[in-house]
C-alpha cells in the first residue's frame, strides 16, 4: 500500500502542476473549453486516485473543487480573476494534503491534517460554497439539478420499468498488478449514489492449477440508483478506464438494450439473464420474451441484416461536411487533434519511472568504469600487442557509448522549472499592483537533473528582484512611453558546450550611479575610481548589498544576490549582468551541461598533468621560441592573452624549448593556456576538491588517470576572466588604482 500511495502522490503532483499551468492559461483565454476540460480532468483524476487509496480528506476537499469546475464547464458560473485565485489556492491546499499523505506513508499510519491545515481547507471550501456554489455569483438561471437523469431513447421495444442504472463491469487481468483494488472503486461509486444490488461474476477464473495469483478475474453486475448522469458514473472508473470493460444502461432502458448487453458479454447468455433478473434489472417474463424474439428465424426480421452496408457508409465527418453542418477545416482540425492525443498516449505508455538514487548509482558506476577503461587502454598501449590494443580500443568506444547513454538518462528539460514561474509572476505582480507578462523560450533545452534542481532558487531570486527593482508600475511606464504591461523573459539555449539561462526584463535597468554611491559608502570602491559598467553592476552580488530605498516582502534586505552567485559558482557556473538605463536588464547564467563526466583534453606541464574541458578548446598552436616571455601572442591578427601554467602554479624547472598554446573560449572571450605537452583527448570523471582546497584559483576539480595518478581539471571560466581582467587593467589610464573585489575563483 505504501508503494501505491507513493505512486499516487507522484502522479497527483504532476496533475497539480498541469492544473496550475492550465488555470494560468485559462486566465488569459477564458473561453478555451479544452483548457477547462483539462483542469477538470486533473482534479477528477486526483479525486479518483484518492478514492482508490481511501484518503477521505483529499476526496472530500477535491470533490467540492470538482463541483465548481463542473459548473464552469456547464457555464453555470462565470470565470473571473477572483475565482482563478481561489482555485489556485485550492491547488496549493491539495498539494499540502498530499504532503500529509506522503508523511503518513513514511511515518505512523493514520496521520491526518493538523488543525491549522484543516482550518485553511475549511476556509477555502466555505468561500467556494458561499460565493460559487450557492452564493450570488452562481447563475440563478441554471436552476437546481434534475432529480433523476431522464430516460435515454434506444432502439425499439418497450421500456423496462426500473428507476436504477445498470452497470456491467469487467476488470482486466492486470488491474491488481498495477496496484488497483476493484473493491475501492465500488466503494467510491457509493459516494455518488447507492448500490441497490450487486452480483459478482468469476466465470473467467481458471482452474486453481492455471490461476495467476496476481491476475484479476472479477466482474460485477450492479443495480445503482443515483442522481448523477452517465458521464459522472463513467468518471468513477477513469483511473482504470483502459483496463476494464464498462457498460452502463440508464433507468427505463429498452428491453433490446439489455438483450444487446447480454449478447455482447463473454459469459453464458442464460446465466447473464438469470443475474439480470436477480439484481432487478429485468423480470423473468421480460427476459423470456426477449430471448424468444432473438430465437426467431432471421428472415422473419424486417429490414437489412445488422451491419449491412457499414463498409460503404461514409465517416461521420464526411456526412457533417456534406450536409454543411460544419466546415471541412474544423473536421480536419479535430482529426489532427485526435491524432496528437493518440500519439501522446502512446508516448506516455513508453515511459518508465526510475528512482533518482538509482540513476545516481548508475552514473557512479559508469564513472568507475571510465577510469578502469583508461587503465586498460594504457596497459594495452604499453604492451605493444596489436590485438590487445585493438580490443582495448573497442572497449573504450563501448564505454564511451554507455557513458553518453547513462548521462542522457539524467538529462531533463528545463521547461518544467521555467513553467513554475508562471504562478510566481502572477501572484507577485498582483501583490505589487503591476501588470507583467512572462515570456518563456527554450524550455526544451536539456540539462542535468541535479543542476535543474539546484538552479531553481537562483532563478527565483533573479525573477523576484526583476519584478521588484526593475519593472515599473503601469502608470510610470505609460508616462515614459512604454506599454503599461511589462515584459519578463526566461530563455535557455546551448552555447559552446554550456547552457545559458537568461532572465531579462524591459524595466528601468540598473541605476549605475546609485550602485556606485552605495559601494563607496560601504567601502567597496574609492571615490574617483575608474570602473567599467560591468564592474559596477557586479557589485550587486556582494553580501548585504542593496540599493532599495525601503524593505518589502520581496526584497530590499541585501540578501539573495550573493546567494545567487555562490550557488551558481558551486555548479561550476557564472552569472553576468548587463543593463541599459530605461530599457531593462539581462542576467545570463552559464552552466556546464553535466557535473559528473566530461570529455577532456589532457596536457602536461613538467611532471604534472592537467585536464581542459574539451568543449571549451578551440585549437592548439605552437608557441614561437624567441626567448621573450610575453603575456599575449598574435593569433592571425587577433591579440590572444596567455596564461602560463608554470608561472601561475609556481612549477619549478626549466621550460622546454618547444611549448604549445591551447586556445580556449568562454562566453565569447578567447585566451591561450601555455603548456609543455599535448597528450590528447581523455574521458574525465570529475572528482570534487575537498573544502580545504575551495579557495584555490583556476582549478575546478580533479580526476584519476589510467595510471592511477591524479590530474587537476582547469577552471577555464576563471582563467579567461583572469586574462580579461589583466588586459582591462592594462587599458586603464596610469594612476587609476582599483580596489574592486576580484570575481570569485579568478
Amino acid at each position: 500500500m505504501d508503494e501505491i500511495t507513493t505512486v499516487f502522490v507522484t502522479e497527483s503532483r504532476e496533475q497539480l502542476a498541469a492544473l496550475e499551468a492550465a488555470l494560468l492559461q485559462l486566465e488569459n483565454s477564458p473561453g478555451d473549453d479544452d483548457t477547462l476540460n483539462a483542469i477538470f480532468r486533473s482534479a477528477h483524476t486526483i479525486k479518483g486516485g484518492a478514492g482508490v487509496i481511501e484518503c477521505d480528506y483529499i476526496v472530500a476537499f477535491t470533490h467540492v473543487v470538482e463541483n465548481v469546475l463542473d459548473k464552469l464547464r456547464n457555464r453555470d458560473i462565470a470565470l473571473d480573476a477572483d475565482l482563478i485565485a481561489l482555485l489556485l489556492g485550492c491547488a496549493d491546499h491539495i498539494g499540502n494534503l498530499l504532503g500529509v499523505l506522503e508523511s503518513a506513508a513514511a511515518g505512523p499510519a493514520g496521520a491526518r491534517p493538523d488543525a491549522d491545515l484543516a482550518a485553511d481547507g475549511e476556509a477555502l471550501l466555505a468561500r467556494l460554497q458561499r460565493d460559487w456554489l450557492s452564493g450570488a455569483r452562481a447563475d440563478p438561471a441554471s436552476g437546481p439539478p434534475a432529480a433523476m437523469a431522464p430516460p435515454i431513447e434506444a432502439s425499439g421495444g418497450a421500456a423496462v420499468e426500473t428507476d436504477c442504472w445498470h452497470l456491467s463491469l469487467r476488470f482486466g487481468p492486470d488491474v491488481l498488478k498495477n496496484g488497483m483494488d476493484p473493491l475501492s472503486f465500488l466503494r467510491y461509486l457509493g459516494s455518488i449514489g447507492r448500490i441497490e444490488r450487486i452480483e459478482t461474476l468469476a466465470d473467467a477464473m481458471p482452474a486453481a492449477a492455471q490461476m495467476d495469483p496476481e491476475a484479476c478475474y472479477l466482474g460485477f453486475e450492479i443495480s445503482f440508483s443515483s442522481n448523477a448522469d452517465k458521464a459522472a458514473i463513467e468518471r468513477v472508473f477513469d483511473f482504470v478506464r483502459d483496463e476494464c470493460t464498462l457498460h452502463i444502461l440508464p433507468p427505463h432502458s429498452r428491453l433490446d438494450d439489455y438483450l444487446a448487453l447480454i449478447n455482447g458479454l463473454p459469459e453464458d447468455t442464460m446465466r447473464l439473464g438469470e443475474i439480470l433478473v436477480k439484481v432487478g434489472a429485468l423480470t423473468q417474463a421480460e427476459l423470456d420474451e426477449g430471448l424468444l424474439q432473438q430465437q426467431q428465424p432471421a428472415d422473419a426480421v424486417a429490414g437489412p441484416a445488422p451491419g449491412a452496408g457499414e463498409a460503404a457508409a461514409p465517416q461521420l465527418g464526411e456526412i457533417l461536411v456534406e450536409h454543411q453542418v460544419v466546415q471541412p477545416e474544423l473536421v480536419e482540425a479535430a482529426v489532427a487533434k485526435q491524432k496528437q492525443v493518440t500519439e501522446k498516449k502512446a508516448a506516455e505508455a513508453r515511459l518508465i519511472r526510475i528512482q533518482a538514487d538509482k540513476l545516481d548509482r548508475l552514473i557512479d558506476l559508469v564513472g568507475e568504469l571510465v577510469i578502469a577503461g583508461a587503465g586498460v587502454s594504457l596497459l594495452a598501449s604499453r604492451s605493444g600487442m596489436g590485438e590487445l590494443v585493438e580490443a582495448a580500443s573497442l572497449s573504450s568506444r563501448l564505454v564511451e557509448g554507455i557513458r553518453d547513454a547513462a548521462l542522457q538518462l539524467r538529462m531533463v528539460q528545463i521547461g518544467e522549472t521555467f513553467n513554475r514561474f508562471n504562478r510566481v509572476v502572477r501572484d507577485t505582480s498582483r501583490e505589487m499592483g503591476k501588470d507583467v507578462e512572462l515570456v518563456i523560450t527554450g524550455g526544451e533545452t536539456e540539462l542535468d537533473k541535479s543542476m535543474v534542481e539546484k538552479i531553481g532558487d537562483p532563478l527565483m531570486h533573479l525573477v523576484r528582484n526583476a519584478m521588484d527593482h526593475g519593472l515599473e508600475m503601469p502608470g510610470v511606464r505609460e508616462a515614459q512611453g512604454k506599454p503599461p504591461r511589462a515584459r519578463l523573459e526566461l530563455n535557455a539555449f546551448h552555447d559552446s558546450g554550456s547552457i545559458v539561462i537568461e532572465v531579462a526584463d524591459d524595466g528601468a535597468g540598473l541605476n549605475r550611479d546609485r550602485i556606485l554611491a552605495k559601494a563607496i559608502e560601504r567601502g567597496l570602491a574609492q571615490p574617483g575610481q575608474a570602473l567599467s559598467d560591468t564592474e559596477i553592476f557586479n557589485l550587486i552580488f556582494e553580501p548585504g548589498f542593496s540599493t532599495a530605498e525601503k524593505v518589502t516582502n520581496i526584497s530590499g534586505r541585501g540578501v539573495g544576490m550573493d546567494v545567487v552567485r555562490r550557488n551558481i559558482q558551486s555548479l561550476r557556473g557564472s552569472v553576468d549582468v548587463s543593463s541599459t538605463a530605461g530599457q531593462g536588464s539581462r542576467f545570463a547564467i552559464r552552466l556546464p551541461l553535466t557535473l559528473a563526466i566530461i570529455d577532456g583534453f589532457l596536457v602536461g606541464v613538467a611532471d604534472a598533468a592537467y585536464v581542459i574541458p574539451l568543449d571549451s578548446v578551440v585549437e592548439c598552436i605552437e608557441l614561437a621560441a624567441d626567448g621573450v616571455e610575453r603575456d599575449y601572442v598574435n593569433l592571425r591578427g587577433e591579440v590572444l592573452p596567455l596564461v602560463r601554467l608554470r608561472q601561475m602554479f609556481a612549477i619549478e624547472g626549466e621550460a622546454p624549448k618547444r611549448q604549445n598554446v591551447v586556445v580556449v573560449q568562454y562566453a565569447g572571450i578567447k585566451s591561450g593556456i601555455v603548456v609543455d605537452e599535448l597528450m590528447g583527448e581523455f574521458q574525465t570523471v570529475i572528482k570534487p576538491l575537498g573544502r580545504i582546497f575551495r579557495h584555490i584559483k583556476g582549478i575546478g576539480g580533479s580526476t584519476i588517470l589510467g595510471s592511477g595518478d591524479v590530474a587537476l581539471i582547469l577552471d577555464v571560466q576563471a582563467l579567461v576572466k583572469r586574462c580579461a581582467a589583466r588586459e582591462e587593467q592594462r587599458a586603464q589610464p596610469a594612476g587609476k588604482a582599483r580596489a574592486v573585489p576580484a570575481p570569485a575563483n579568478s
